[in-house]
């Protein structure tokens, strides 16, 4: 990170993930090891739902040099939804529930450590994804102009489970709130199909997964020829509507073996359409984070976000 860099503001989630009274030491903490670096942080807490995105894009009219966001992918969603566009640099600070961007970029979770990674950092330039509803529709997830996400989007059973699980047991029991709603879709959902339109070909399936990260979520690596400093996805599809065979998927997923198994497309593109193949509704997520229900529309924007990455990272 230039050494120039002076005045930054740090976004946080006061209530997400556990820990809570630590971790806000932890930050002023990292506040402290910033400022003794020459550079002011100022603290911004959010207090609602996208308040970390409005917060984000004042920090764009204020002409600030750097925003440090501290939470899970959830915050660090609304965050960069705030700067896409933007030349205000993001750095990061993991806490929550998850967060992808931190495995990617093996940055400790630790907000100290974190901390002390950012004054020797590199800002580089990323790509970002951005997901729309055909025509031009808007809805309370997604505004006319899309949704951005950073490592990961899809459709079927994830973006059931997002958009089931209860807000407030994440809140009380962080992770293990997506693992019972998994548990509990398994056995409910129905599985219905979508067509997918990439690439000039046409595919049926009941599950995608839009890349742009290695990492998916928790221990899972699904999209591993993704690459976030590249200008497109990698995709991964699956066909089948048999809630064994996605039973099955887990020790595949956990033994590096997923491609191996009927059903399983993957591919690169900068660009998808998923649409419902029946009057089933099939729900989607971007970052762990609902945006309601197909049809839409996912695709590169490069150039978009600039990040601080730790100086021993090789891209």
């Amino acid at each position: 990170m230039p050494r120039d860099i002076r005045n930054a503001l740090l976004i946080y989630n006061p209530t997400s993930g556990g820990r809570r009274h630590r971790r806000f030491a932890e930050i002023e903490k990292a506040v402290r090891i910033l400022g003794d670096e020459g550079v002011k942080v100022e603290l911004a807490p959010t207090d609602s739902a996208g308040h970390a995105q409005v917060i984000a894009a004042q920090a764009v009219e204020q002409h600030r040099e750097l925003v440090i966001g501290c939470g899970g992918d959830g915050t660090i969603n609304e965050i960069i939804n705030g700067l896409a566009g933007s030349h205000v640099p993001m750095a990061l600070l993991p806490a929550g529930t998850a967060n992808i961007l931190a495995k990617e970029l093996g940055i400790p979770w630790d907000i100290p450590h974190a901390a002390r990674l950012i004054p020797d950092g590199v800002v580089r330039r990323i790509a970002l994804g951005v997901a729309k509803h055909l025509n031009g529709a808007s809805s309370a997830y997604v505004p006319p102009g899309g949704r951005y996400f950073l490592s990961v989007g899809g459709a079927g059973p994830d973006g059931a489970i997002v958009n089931a699980v209860d807000p407030e047991l994440k809140k009380k029991t962080g992770v293990l709130a997506y693992w019972a709603e998994g548990m509990k879709q398994l056995v409910q959902y129905d599985f219905p199909e979508m067509i997918v339109h990439s690439g000039g070909r046409e595919r049926r399936a009941s599950i995608i997964v839009i890349g742009r990260t290695v990492n998916y979520g928790g221990p899972f690596k699904i999209t591993t020829g993704a690459n976030l400093f590249d200008n497109e996805f990698e995709m991964l599809t699956n066909a089948t509507r048999s809630r064994f065979r996605y039973a099955a998927c887990l020790p595949a997923l956990w033994l590096g073996k997923l491609r191996s198994m009927d059903g399983i497309d993957a591919w690169k593109d900068a660009e998808v359409v998923c649409e419902p193949a029946t009057d089933k509704t099939v729900f989607a997520q971007v970052d762990g984070e609902p945006i309601g229900q197909l049809p839409l529309s996912f695709r590169v924007v490069p150039d978009a976000l600039s990040i601080v990455t730790p100086a021993t990272l090789t891209v």
